[in-house]
């Protein structure tokens, strides 16, 4: 995490917490000179739309006054979600043996970008199951990760059913043809 993200999570957290909720992590991104914040927010019972206004509200009034970021942000506050990230080496561990994607700030073995199982976690390390290979990562090389979606079948052709219609050219197509 960004020594940014850790200030502003120190600063956020009790009143999250004080809601009932858990501060899950915190990412900030820069696109030029606009900054967006997102919140992360977890609950045993699920992360509603009123958790997240709730907290937006309670945030938005820490951040006015601790004014961590400069200039304008927007700030977005929403569940982890199905892909949900992995911030910290507690949540790595509370996800043993779960799929999930891993890039690296430094590569390994050549390598940035792993997908697979969370095989154990030590004081400063991840190690994940890619391909039948142990790859040890320390914590502070992660740049990002989040557990792996689950597969999803894509749509085939099917026989017997027509396929669609390719489509030349949008402009030409039901028009009548030009005699000159």
């Amino acid at each position: 995490m960004k020594p940014s993200e850790v200030q502003i999570g120190k600063a956020i957290a009790p009143a999250v917490e004080a809601l009932g909720l858990e501060l899950w992590g915190i990412e900030q991104l820069r696109h030029g000179r606009r900054v967006t914040l997102r919140v992360f927010i977890d609950c045993m019972s699920g992360v509603t739309i009123d958790d997240c206004e709730r907290v937006s509200r309670q945030v938005s009034a820490i951040l006015d006054v601790e004014d961590p970021i400069q200039g304008e942000y927007t700030l977005e506050v929403s569940s982890p979600g199905i892909d949900r990230p992995l911030f910290t080496l507690p949540q790595f561990e509370r996800y043993l043996g779960a799929e999930a994607n891993v890039r690296l700030r430094v590569p390994v073995d050549g390598r940035r970008r792993f997908r697979g199982v969370i095989e154990k976690v030590m004081a400063d390390k991840v190690a994940l199951l890619v391909e039948g290979r142990t790859y040890e990562m320390l914590h502070a090389d992660i740049e990002r990760a989040g557990l792996a979606p689950p597969a999803v079948e894509t749509a085939k052709y099917r026989p017997g059913k027509t396929k669609p219609e390719k489509r030349r050219n949008s402009k030409t197509r039901g028009s009548k043809p030009r005699v000159r």
